[in-house]
């Protein structure tokens, strides 16, 4: 691994569902020096996943884990941690990942595991609830506006400590296809500012609480 740039080491989990843009927005955050870290891993459980492909093309290693190839759930999270383990992965970051994590693996990484909603959590959430799913019920609700959430993963589905959140009004003449393409670059852009955030060493869980601390030049003024 010699010759890598400095920083934290990301793990990225996908399934395969999407089309890897979150993905590609970490790699290129990290190639532009936005986040302070590099993609060292990509696994996926789908074979087929088009984040694969994204991920090869800028040379970052990836990993299939198919569960249904593993005799059991433990002896595929012993896969997963020792692939996260083999690359000294420092953050996971969920990006389209359908699989719900074992408390082993969020104990093994608690408060180092992050994900993306394209809502505000605790709205149109939870499991199920994932890609178009999310616009199509909160256009059937009717809520004026829906947004982006970014949180740290425990062991429920989208119940974790929220890092940032931000509101994207919805339109009137919206179909779930034009609120998904609005929300959309706001999810590339609030994920990645919260994983530069935690490269940071700015990001303090307290309860239910994320604490965004001040940069060090910030504080030490006075």
């Amino acid at each position: 691994m010699e010759g890598e740039k400095a920083g934290i080491r990301i793990a990225v989990l996908v399934s395969g569902k999407g089309r890897g843009t979150n993905l590609q927005a970490i790699i290129d955050a990290c190639e532009e020096g936005r986040i302070n870290g590099t993609v060292a891993l990509v696994v996926s459980t789908n074979p087929e996943a088009p984040a694969l492909e994204r991920a090869k093309r800028h040379g970052v290693p990836t990993a299939v884990l198919r569960p249904r190839e593993f005799a059991s759930d433990e002896e595929f999270d012993n896969a997963l941690l020792g692939l996260l383990q083999e690359y000294k992965v420092d953050l996971v970051c969920l990006a389209g990942y359908m699989r719900k994590l074992s408390k082993r693996v969020v104990d093994a990484y608690r408060w180092r595991i992050m994900n993306v909603h394209p809502a505000l959590i605790p709205s149109f959430c939870g499991q199920g609830m994932y890609g178009h799913h999310v616009h199509e019920a909160a256009l059937e609700y009717g809520v004026k506006v829906s947004g982006v959430t970014v949180h740290f993963v425990d062991e429920g589905y989208d119940t974790g400590p929220i890092i940032l959140q931000e509101a994207v009004p919805v339109e009137d003449d919206d179909t779930p296809e034009t609120l998904a393409a609005r929300i959309l670059p706001r999810e590339h852009a609030n994920y990645t500012k919260a994983i530069q955030l935690f490269a940071e060493g700015r990001l303090k869980v307290e309860g239910r609480r994320v604490r965004v601390l001040k940069p060090p030049e910030a504080s030490g003024n006075g």
